[in-house]
């Protein structure tokens, strides 16, 4: 069993109180210790990350890119030993793992190519023998809070555009999945990052993400979470009018129009809502189909999500496993508690529904039908393996139907109709939209909701920009 400990200014730090025990979902049994910080540790490590802030910064964006790419570097190299440490702590089925871990190294690559290319302006004066310049800066201390979903990924997508950009960092871990950050920072280590740039906190989640978001020598904090989190977040973060950037929940609508093509909608909306075991905020979360093609539809949905193969991942391959465990015990019970709610209110439960009798934290691939849109389970996020259906009639029906709802994250039509996959995306009130093809972004497009489902966003372009603030300077000269 291995214990874990925290990376604050460029060591290992030893801890003589309390821990908390990390258990793997699909044994349930205890694979590691996890050191429950408080707010000392929060303090040190702000403090570090503020000392080297300034001198990360000075140094030229292409050296501070060169230490992301060492960083991808060493990622790969202990890719095997990460992939095993995101099924244990996570549940993820290896193939998901490996991905996570590889697109986590693409990810680094990516951000360090933006060296040369994020820009300032030259602004036109009013002014005779006058110059305006608007400079990007960063903020200074950013302070990551990443959830267990893809807790790999997560600190790259927040790490990667920050120091690239001449931040520096104070993570903290899910202590559902602390694993990897420790990891992590074995790489960050080693290869030589300068003290204080990179550091990891662990601990109670209300204590330390509450305690960076309020500290006053945090200028930026990013979380991913739930819509609860990121409003105690912005609540701590508003004694200082500090920014925030929330990734937070997602109710993704998959609207099935009368031509679409059924085969490639149930495949895409299957492994939308399989992947992970249904643990992902912007996967479809809520299927829409067309009356016409609501019986062909659902027979060809519950042939796919019968076939749906689960177990524990450490022991299968992926051509044998689908699906691993839902990640702790209480998410096993709010998915049940969610489905059984929905049958209450006058679903019918057409596949699945049920814990089954084995051990670890699994649930079954569940289709509900007869489902009406105002149910809580059309409005409610489920973060399971769960398929509520709903028909409709007219498109813009469905668009009213997808609309009403607090998230905006993600949604996804299905057509082969172009005029129609236009006329529902420009009405569509999300931050992306997948046409015929499941949900899943690109690193160089721009992961953001709206709604309850965010502030700000990630990836690309727009995301380096969240980690930048301008200085405009006005340079009048005498001739």
């Amino acid at each position: 069993m291995k214990t874990l400990a925290m990376y604050i200014d460029g060591q290992f730090i030893s801890h003589s109180g309390d821990y908390r025990e990390v258990l793997n979902p699909a044994t349930e049994e205890v694979i590691a210790k996890e050191p429950k910080g408080g707010t000392a540790e929060v303090d040190l490590a702000v403090a570090a990350a503020k000392k080297a802030q300034t001198g990360w910064e000075q140094l030229p964006a292409v050296q501070r890119g060169a230490y992301l790419r060492k960083i991808a570097q060493g990622i790969r190299e202990r890719a095997q030993q990460l992939t095993d440490t995101i099924v244990a702590e996570g549940g993820k089925t290896k193939e998901l793992a490996e991905v996570e871990v590889l697109f986590t190294a693409d990810y680094l690559d990516y951000q360090a190519e933006w060296a040369r290319r994020y820009e300032g302006e030259i602004i036109q004066s009013d002014r005779p023998n006058e110059n305006i310049f608007l400079f990007k800066r960063p903020h200074g201390v950013v302070a990551g809070i990443l959830p267990w979903n893809f807790p790999f990924f997560l600190i790259a997508r927040k790490m990667g555009p920050a120091l690239l950009t001449g931040n520096t960092i104070v993570i903290k871990p899910s202590s559902v999945t602390p694993i990897n950050a420790h990891i992590f920072a074995e790489i960050v280590h080693a290869a030589g990052l300068p003290k204080g740039v990179f550091n990891v906190v662990n601990g109670a989640g209300a204590e330390i993400g509450n305690h960076l978001a309020q500290h006053p020598q945090v200028d930026l904090v990013s979380l991913t979470g739930s819509v609860e989190a990121g409003r105690q977040v912005m609540i701590a973060a508003a004694q200082n009018i500090t920014k925030v950037s929330l990734e937070l929940g997602g109710k993704a609508p998959a609207i099935v129009l009368k031509d679409a093509d059924l085969d490639l909608a149930v495949k895409s909306i299957v492994a939308s809502r399989v992947i992970n075991t249904g643990q992902v905020c912007n996967c479809a979360e809520r299927v829409y189909v067309h009356q016409s093609v609501h019986d062909s539809f659902v027979a060809k949905l519950t042939e796919a999500m019968k076939a749906v193969r689960f177990g524990n991942p450490a022991t299968a391959t992926s051509e044998t496993l689908d699906m691993g465990p839902l990640v702790e015990k209480r998410a096993v019970e709010a998915v049940a508690a969610k489905v059984e709610k929905a049958l209450k209110q006058g679903a019918t439960l057409h596949l699945g529904g049920k814990r089954p009798e084995q051990k670890g934290f699994f649930f079954e691939p569940t289709i509900l039908t007869h489902v009406k849109n105002d149910m809580d389970i059309m409005h409610e996020e489920t973060f399971g393996p769960v398929l509520p259906i709903v028909t409709f009639e007219s498109l813009d029906e469905v668009i009213a139907m997808a609309n009403n709802s607090i998230f905006g994250l993600t949604s996804s039509v299905y057509t082969q109709n172009l005029n129609d996959a236009f006329y529902v995306t420009r009405r569509l009130q999300f931050g992306e939209t997948y046409i015929n093809r499941e949900n899943f972004e690109a690193m160089q497009g721009f992961h953001a909701g709206w709604k309850q489902s965010g502030i700000g966003g990630a990836d690309g372009k727009h995301g380096l920009e969240e980690y930048l603030q301008t200085q405009v300077v006005y340079l009048q000269t005498t001739n």
